[in-house]
């Protein structure tokens, strides 16, 4: 059973050390991964995706449990307890939604008397997750952005049950984030989100600083920043409203903007 993940540091950009030598990740974290673009966000997702052991390029090291994880894990991907979900979703076969489930349930599952439950508990959690609903019958390729990103976000959960999930700049895929984490955080499991996206940041139990290819620091979310999160939440809700809005073709008025000034005016004052 994992129960914790360990980032030992290695080297960034001009090859100089890492300032961070050690990150401990326990079961239940929730993570960000925050930096410009080009700073290495990517790159470390993808040493803890490749258990790294001083063999890529950054000299990172990963353990599992405090241990270099077993071979089986890079081995043999129904052993591997890490899901990757990325921005790139063009890999995806033209299977109806159900019959993608069902097959990958299928694989996962030594019961086959479970692999309908696991499915209508996938497409639940997924339709939580996305303002369009996803219908069962759909093809893989018919889904939009998010939906595509919902689906492998509750099937890295829920089918493939890994103690470890992995996602790429989620807030692109016009999924619902506060949600997300909410419903994530009721699994117990480490997620880990590369993100540029301030209310995922401030809802995460920390973030880890990346700057020239290396770790710079770690920020643990206090009180205060927690309470920022709600008002910060809310004015992500107001703009998406508005975003809603002129996608149906509406016309903005002026209680909409009334509603985000009110919303800014709220967030100042309670930090008078």
């Amino acid at each position: 059973m994992i129960k914790t993940i360990t980032i030992l540091g290695g080297r960034g950009k001009a090859n100089a050390e890492e300032e961070v030598r050690r990150i401990d990740l326990q079961m239940g974290d929730v993570v960000s991964i925050v930096g410009p673009t080009g700073s290495g966000k990517t790159t470390l997702i993808n040493d803890i995706e490749l258990f790294a052991d001083g063999d890529t390029p950054t000299g990172r090291r990963i353990l599992i449990n405090g241990e270099r994880p077993p071979a089986v894990y890079r081995e043999d991907p129904a052993r591997n307890p890490i899901a990757l979900i990325t921005q790139h979703t063009n890999f995806l076969s033209d299977l109806p939604v159900c019959v993608f489930l069902s097959t990958h349930a299928h694989i996962r599952s030594m019961d086959g008397s479970q692999v309908d439950s696991l499915v209508a508990r996938t497409l639940a959690f997924a339709n939580q997750l996305t303002g369009e609903p996803i219908i069962p019958e759909s093809r893989m390729t018919e889904l939009s952005g998010g939906q595509t990103r919902a689906l492998l976000i509750a099937d890295a959960t829920i089918v493939c049950d890994t103690p470890i999930v992995l996602l790429d700049e989620v807030e692109n895929a016009g999924i619902h984030r506060t949600r997300a984490l909410e419903l994530l955080r009721r699994h117990r499991k480490i997620f880990i989100f590369v993100t540029h996206d301030p209310r995922i940041a401030l809802l995460s139990d920390f973030r880890i600083v990346m700057q020239g290819g290396g770790i710079t620091k770690v920020i643990h979310t206090d009180a205060a920043e927690h309470k920022f999160a709600a008002t910060v939440s809310s004015l992500d809700d107001a703009l998406s409203r508005l975003r809603e809005t002129i996608r149906l073709g509406g016309r903005l008025g002026k209680a909409d903007f009334k509603d985000l000034v009110s919303f800014t005016t709220e967030g100042e004052a309670a930090y008078q």
